[in-house]
């Protein structure tokens, strides 16, 4: 077995430098725990950033995708296949919608709810041809493709990658107003994540999402809500638009819904606004695999059957709590909802979110900063408030 230096110095010369990992090389996971080549044990509070809500490995998921593998992996949308069926009827099932269509990426998810929005805005509004436009916002991360970062406000997801689509709107994150000023005759969509993870855990003002439900109800708006990282249980409900007990048009899934074993991604909506895709209009040679539709199914299932979302919101406050009672110098706010909990830190601190990531790594436990000043802990909706009570006792000395 290569030794973790070994492994980190293949990738380091071998690999374009688009990624700036923790110095940490991980060959074994369980539930929340993952090992080093060297036999160190850590805990995992990052859980690939929500892709792993259900645990490492988890023993029901891994059994549904090697089962699976030794029937059929691949057919292409050429020919049907009989898992993909079921993995539609699952995910409408859990979306209240009554369509879904399958992808394997975030990135795709929302390229597809896009062109979704577009196509309808087209057949079912009525919106002049090329005239369509999408409401964005502020410090959004909905992936990588051209088009996404196109309207990213974020200048090292975007910079050198243009020109860009046309046809974006990027207004202020929580700023209802200022939507309802961007709306016109040739708005198709509001694209919002419900709460942003990338910008730090930025949670919008109450009543934010309940105005955004029906300012586009009121103009013939799509709704779309970006529940990428936010959904599957993450935010201490199924769905974090439930918080506000509202019902986006459409949803975009992923991460989780492929149980941290395998890319998995769909839109979800009802039959009026997906109906708009006609055979040959849109596709993916892997999307709805039957290896992908197994684990999805399993994913699903387990989140619901084991309550993950329950977990979430209980062992979260928790978290929150424990967090809070460290009462560090270093520590400016600690926000979350769930498992996805932000700390920021002081910007002028002797200590920046990177450094104590890395202090955090030597005592084992795993996170990550985003930005200078946030640090992100998701950790899978598997953990207890005992386990919560050993990583507190870990990482107290790092914020002292």
């Amino acid at each position: 077995m290569l030794s973790s230096k070994e492994c980190m110095e293949l990738e380091d010369k071998y690999g374009a430098h688009n990624y700036k990992p923790i110095p940490v090389v991980i060959s074994k996971a369980e539930g929340i725990r993952v090992e080093d080549p060297e036999g160190k044990k850590y805990v995992d509070m990052l859980s690939a950033y929500s892709a792993h809500n259900q645990g490492h490995r988890h023993p029901k998921i891994v059994k549904a995708a090697i089962d699976q593998i030794e029937k059929l992996t691949l057919t292409s949308r050429a020919f049907y296949n009989d898992m993909l069926g079921v993995f539609l009827k699952k995910v409408c099932e859990t979306t209240g919608k009554s369509m879904a269509l399958p992808m394997n990426t975030g990135a795709e998810a929302v390229e597809t709810a896009i062109k979704t929005a577009r196509k309808w805005g087209y057949m079912i509004k009525g919106v002049e041809k090329d005239k369509a436009e999408i409401i964005c916002f502020s410090e959004n991360f909905h992936g990588r493709t051209t088009t996404i970062v196109g309207f990213s406000t974020d200048p090292i997801a975007y910079e050198n990658y243009g020109p860009f689509t046309p046809g974006f709107h990027v207004v202020e994150y929580g700023d209802l107003k200022a939507v309802e000023e961007k709306i016109n005759k040739n708005t198709v969509a509001v694209l919002v994540e419900p709460i942003q993870g990338e910008a730090g855990i930025k949670i919008p003002p109450k009543g934010f999402l309940k105005g955004l439900r029906r300012l586009c109800t009121d103009n013939n708006v799509l709704f779309i809500a970006d529940e990428i990282q936010t959904g599957l249980g993450r935010t201490g409900k199924l769905f974090c638009c439930e918080w506000e007990e509202i019902e986006p048009d459409i949803y975009t899934l992923g991460k989780a819904l492929g149980g941290g074993i395998y890319p998995v991604s769909c839109v979800a909506a009802d039959e009026e606004i997906l109906k708009v895709f006609e055979p040959g209009t849109h596709g993916s040679t892997f999307g709805g695999n039957p290896v992908g539709a197994a684990v999805a199914i399993a994913s699903i299932d387990v989140i619901i059957d084991e309550k993950l979302a329950d977990n979430a919101n209980e062992v979260g406050e928790y978290f929150m709590k424990k967090l809070e009672e460290m009462n560090s110098p270093y520590v400016k706010e600690i926000r979350g909802r769930g498992l996805l909990i932000g700390v920021e830190v002081h910007a002028d601190s002797k200590k920046d979110a990177k450094q104590i990531c890395y202090e955090m790594k030597d005592r084992g436990v795993l996170a990550k900063p985003t930005h200078d000043t946030i640090i992100r802990f998701a950790p899978p909706l598997v953990i207890t408030k005992k386990e919560i009570d050993d990583v507190i006792e870990k990482i107290k000395p790092v914020f002292s």
